[in-house]
């Protein structure tokens, strides 16, 4: 399922590029972004198996309207609103969580930077008895997301940097000129 989350991913991206050149050098806002490319990403993801998952930005919900929430890597219990997500939104439980998105422009702060990448890894990691992530019953915390993507928008130089990361780590990284 790994390999058909980041096939739709990639797939959304040459039109996103296309269609928004013009926000992302106007320099609109990151929220702007994001609900842009999520458009995008459901309109591949439609074309697909996993058409009945969701596509959403800044979703901050769990089961039972919880606010979601993981384990950092300092086992510190963060409150989370993703960028991007595609989920089941608890419908799907032997594999709810399948992408996890952070975007960010390249004259962030390093340190925000840092902050994203840190909740992919937690996003990504392999599910225990403390958090969900597919199958049994619903934990407290969430994790098992199939796929993480880091996304750095340079305006500038026209290009974006991305990370995958996968099983609690970064798995490659790339960039594309749009």
């Amino acid at each position: 399922m790994e390999e058909i989350v980041f096939k739709v991913f990639k797939a959304a991206l040459p039109t996103f590029f296309m269609r928004e050149i013009k926000n992302i050098t106007d320099n609109v806002s990151e929220r702007n972004l994001c609900q842009r490319l999520a458009s995008y990403v459901e309109r591949q993801l439609e074309q697909t198996e996993l058409a009945h998952y969701y596509v959403d930005n800044e979703y901050n919900r769990k089961q039972e309207g919880h606010v979601k929430t993981i384990i950092n890597h300092k086992e510190v219990v963060v409150t989370i609103t993703c960028d991007l997500l595609i989920h089941s939104r608890g419908e799907v439980i032997d594999h709810d969580n399948l992408l996890a998105l952070e975007m960010k422009k390249s004259t962030a702060s390093e340190a925000d930077k840092l902050s994203d990448k840190q909740r992919l890894c937690a996003l990504t990691a392999i599910p225990n008895e403390r958090v969900w992530g597919w199958g049994g019953p619903h934990p407290e915390h969430v994790c098992g997301y199939e796929v993480g993507i880091y996304m750095e928008i340079d305006r500038t130089r026209r290009t974006c940097y991305f990370e995958r990361y996968r099983h609690g780590k970064l798995f490659n990284s790339w960039t594309e000129s749009y």
